[in-house]
This record gives C-alpha cells, sequence and structure tokens, in this order.
C-alpha cells in the first residue's frame, strides 16, 4: 500500500531503523545457524509457559523473531511505513516504549487465548479416558487436528471393528495426549503483534489519510483500513479454532494494548496526544 503522508517523512528515524536492522540481523542468524543444526527460534521463539521450553525472556525476544521472508518483509514494511512517521510524531522513547507495550500486550493476549484453548484440549483428553470411543476420538481429531486425520484413518478402522480392545484405546489415549503436547511446544515468533499496534496508532493519529491498497488497487481511509483489519482478524481468531498458524489474537493484543495506551496517554497530559 502508499501512503500520500509517508513522501512528506524524509529519512528513517533512529528507533524504527535499528529496529529494522535487529529483526532482519536475527532473521538472518537464523537462517545461517540452521545450517550448522541449531534452531535459534526454539531458544528466542515464545513457548507457552506450560512447555518445557519456555523462558520468561522469550516475551521479548519472540517480537524480533520471522518464519520466512515474506513474513519478514510485510512486518517490516508496515513498521518502515507507519512507524517511521509515528516516531517523527512522538519522538524516539515514547515510540519504543509504545511498540514494546504493544508487543508485550499482543504475547499477553495471544497466551490467554491459548490457556484457553489448551484447557479445553486436556478436557477432552481426559473425557476420551473416561469414555474411550473411536467417534470420540475421530472428532477431537477432526476438531483440533485435521491435518492427522488420514494418518490416523486406518487406526480408526481397527478400532471401531474392536473398540473394547485395550491396546486401541491406549494408543487412541497416547496420540490424543502427543497431539495436546504438540500444540503446547509450538512457539510463536515475529513482530506483528507490535505492527499491529503501531497500524492500529496511525488510523487514530491520522485517521483521514488516505492509503492506497495493493489488492485490490484502491483508495481507503486509515480508520476504515484499520477498522477493517481488526474485524477480519477478529473473525480468523474465532473461526480458526484448529489454528492456522497465525497468531490473530496477538494481532488483536497489539491494537487493544495501543488504544488503551493512547487513550491513557491523552488523559494524563494536559494537551491532546493527537
Amino acid at each position: 500500500m502508499m501512503n500520500s503522508y509517508g513522501s512528506r517523512t524524509g529519512g528513517i528515524p533512529p528507533v524504527v531503523l535499528n529496529l529494522l536492522i535487529i529483526n532482519t540481523l536475527l532473521f538472518l542468524a537464523t537462517i545461517i545457524l540452521q545450517q550448522s543444526g541449531t534452531d535459534l527460534t526454539s531458544w528466542l521463539g515464545l513457548y507457552y509457559p506450560g512447555s518445557v521450553h519456555f523462558k520468561p525472556y522469550q516475551l521479548i525476544t519472540h517480537m524480533f523473531m520471522h518464519g520466512g521472508w515474506m513474513h519478514l518483509f510485510f512486518n517490516m514494511f508496515a513498521l518502515w511505513m507507519f512507524g517511521r512517521v509515528l516516531e517523527q510524531v512522538w519522538g524516539g522513547r515514547r515510540f519504543l516504549i509504545y511498540f514494546f507495550v504493544t508487543g508485550l500486550g499482543a504475547a499477553g493476549l495471544h497466551l490467554l487465548v491459548q490457556w484457553l484453548r489448551i484447557n479445553s484440549l486436556q478436557h477432552e483428553v481426559t473425557a476420551l479416558i473416561n469414555t474411550p470411543a473411536p467417534e470420540i476420538f475421530a472428532q477431537f481429531v477432526k476438531s483440533h487436528f485435521p491435518q492427522y486425520q488420514s494418518q490416523i484413518s486406518g487406526f480408526l478402522s481397527g478400532w471401531a471393528s474392536d473398540p473394547s480392545n485395550p491396546s486401541y484405546i491406549n494408543q487412541a489415549i497416547q496420540y490424543a495426549q502427543q497431539l495436546v503436547k504438540l500444540r503446547v511446544d509450538v512457539p510463536t515468533i515475529g513482530a506483528s503483534g507490535a505492527v499491529f499496534g503501531v497500524l492500529l496508532a496511525f488510523g487514530m493519529l491520522f485517521p483521514n489519510t488516505r492509503l492506497m491498497l495493493l489488492f485490490p488497487p484502491i483508495p481507503i481511509k486509515a480508520k476504515w483500513f484499520v477498522l477493517g483489519y481488526g474485524l477480519i482478524e477478529l473473525y480468523s481468531g474465532v473461526i480458526n479454532q484448529s489454528g492456522d498458524n497465525i497468531a490473530h489474537f496477538a494481532h488483536l493484543g497489539g491494537m487493544l494494548f495501543g488504544f488503551v495506551l493512547i487513550k491513557f496517554w491523552n488523559k494524563t497530559q494536559r494537551n491532546r496526544f493527537y
């Protein structure tokens, strides 16, 4: 997208520039270290607190990790386009505070939603243990892990032909527990939560600035773009219960905490903040 305001902003201010550099260097380091068998994401990505891989510092470090060139590009492009304007208006210190508050808020909401979903999975596993049946196990996999349906089809056929067989029951329970552990041990990475906070701030400070979308190529006011993006993320987060590898509620968390922080700053300052 293009921004009519951005053409008047000049160079890249220092905080945004350093964020761009750090994110890019860590991405390159991740690729290089992978060649020697070292997975930097397993150290710096954010794990669910119930995972053995969780470390408190990951709440910060995950914001500087990315899963691919396109993931990095779109986050850094948005940070460059909107963040530089905000830093020039707010100053580097306030912008950096905002970036980290929205990034941490995004992580917090994401972990809360993850906790609710994992608790629900664990309750379903308990129900399977208490009432083992092929149809219950099949529904569990279909609802939460559809990508593994084809792998269990043969097992389900065998179990359905002998539903009281303890061997099948034990295998199903173990498999269900492994799937939950698999979900627990998936790290979250990316600056998207903070970037969505930056996007929200731009929409609040410059609501009538026209942005040119790439797909479709039409102009749209920043306030409507932000509102539309937020609604899409809310819808996507609710319907994708089985997971699509996108932390939609982290994006919403960044926007939510950004909104609250801007309103707080407006309230505590004599002059309006925007």
